[in-house]
């Protein structure tokens, strides 16, 4: 996928495809000194990486104040969407290498965010509209982490691969969340998780 492939796909305007492209330049650039994707998957960075993130985008419930990304790596999703309008956006990452990646991005890209450079529990509640996880840890766990930072009327918006069914199996024996099921763009395996009303006790939907 070329960048203009992704901004026919995604409708992005041409400032902010050329955010993203300061991005995926950065991002290259990086790679060289520390890993911050799979190695395998830079050829296919707008697919793989962007576009994934990217149609998180029109699930995000409206009106939006605050999203919290947990783990976020290379920032992925959480990043792309700052750029792409998300406003007040908090990144957790333990790795410091990669925080000063995520620092650097948003000064090349005048983009507005907030690194948490910490263990996800041990980020004060940042009482988030939004939490999102990105191929981070099985579902039971992000709910454990997402559940301090979001406020009660929140939503979740993870992207799993293939597990992500069993996933909700097992962590309906312990949380009751309303859950909605969204197919990937990117992965014909992967689902797009969207949770609302998350409490601890047996699931709905």
């Amino acid at each position: 996928m070329t960048p203009e492939e992704f901004q026919t796909k995604t409708g992005v305007s041409r400032e902010t495809l050329d955010r993203l492209r300061a991005y995926a330049d950065l991002l290259v650039k990086w790679q060289l000194r520390i890993n911050l994707v799979g190695p395998d998957t830079v050829p296919t960075l707008w697919q793989r990486h962007f576009l994934d993130s990217a149609q998180v985008f029109p699930i995000l419930p409206q009106p939006i104040h605050r999203l919290v990304d947990m783990g976020c790596g290379a920032g992925f999703p959480g990043l792309v969407l700052a750029i792409m309008g998300v406003p007040d956006v908090h990144l957790i990452e333990s790795d410091a290498r990669k925080c000063a990646f995520l620092r650097e991005v948003a000064r090349i890209t005048e983009t507005k965010i907030t690194v948490h450079n910490a263990r996800i529990e041990a980020v004060a509640p940042l009482g988030a509209h939004v939490v999102t996880a990105r191929a981070l840890a099985p579902l039971e766990k992000l709910l454990g982490w997402a559940e301090r930072h979001l406020l009660p009327e929140g939503h979740c918006v993870f992207l799993k691969g293939k597990s992500g069914e069993d996933e909700l199996t097992t962590a309906s024996k312990e949380w009751n969340i309303t859950f909605e099921r969204i197919p990937s763009q990117t992965d014909p395996t992967g689902t797009i998780l969207h949770l609302k009303e998350v409490r601890r006790g047996r699931a709905k939907h």
